[in-house]
């Protein structure tokens, strides 16, 4: 029996968020497991639930909490510490460039706009479930306009941290290869994989695989 991807919706608007439902309900590999209306509830009500998503879908303009501002933005930073193995994929009516590098810098392993097709949606959930991120056209685009210039690129790649092993990697990774592909390909097993994407992580300071592209794009490690 295929394996459900589980997702999660946090959607201030109800109509909004049922349609969504709706949409998702029609691929059977597919269930919506949780649900909120505003951002600054998610991590109490994941608290208590038994059956965690894998993959959540969170708008990005979000009603604030008394004075404080608790947006799609917040709701990341607030997964990433208490349920980092939940995947994170923004959805807002934003198209400006900033809003979009900035989030996926800050932890979100995908971005789509509002009006998208609900088949961008599918390939969205599975993307990010399956190999860790999803980046579409936009957000590429977003994040080759944040980069620095070639010559800094270059020099940062000089002065990488990384190992060999650890590049070969990251240039894997950035081509949206999974943990067993990769294992596969370099000869060695997907738990030694796992253990170059944690070192990845902690030594670039990315704070999923999509910071990892963005780290290995800058650095000239990888390219469009």
């Amino acid at each position: 029996m295929e394996q459900k991807i589980k997702v999660g919706l946090v959607e201030d608007q109800s109509l909004f968020r049922q349609g969504i439902k709706a949409i998702l309900s029609a691929w059977s590999n597919i269930e919506v497991v949780f649900e909120a209306a505003e951002g600054y509830t998610v991590i109490e009500k994941l608290n208590n639930v038994s059956d965690l998503p894998h993959v959540m879908l969170v708008d990005l303009s979000l009603p604030p909490h008394g004075d404080k501002i608790f947006t799609g933005r917040e709701v990341t930073t607030a997964l990433r510490s208490y349920y980092p193995d939940i995947k994170v994929v923004i959805l807002s009516g934003h198209r400006d460039e900033g809003f979009i590098a900035q989030l996926i810098e800050h932890g979100a392993h995908g971005y789509l706009i509002k009006d998208c097709d609900p088949e961008e949606v599918y390939n969205a959930i599975c993307s990010v479930h399956f190999k860790g991120q999803y980046i579409n056209e936009r957000a590429l685009k977003a994040m080759v306009n944040r980069m620095s210039d070639k010559a800094k690129s270059k020099l940062l790649l000089q002065e990488s941290p990384l190992s060999n092993r650890e590049i070969e990697v990251l240039q894997l990774i950035c081509r949206q290869n999974t943990s067993e592909e990769i294992a596969e390909k370099l000869f060695i097993s997907p738990r030694t994989v796992n253990s170059h994407r944690n070192s990845l992580l902690m030594k670039t300071g990315a704070k999923n695989v999509a910071g990892l592209v963005v780290y290995a794009m800058k650095g000239g490690i990888a390219e469009l």
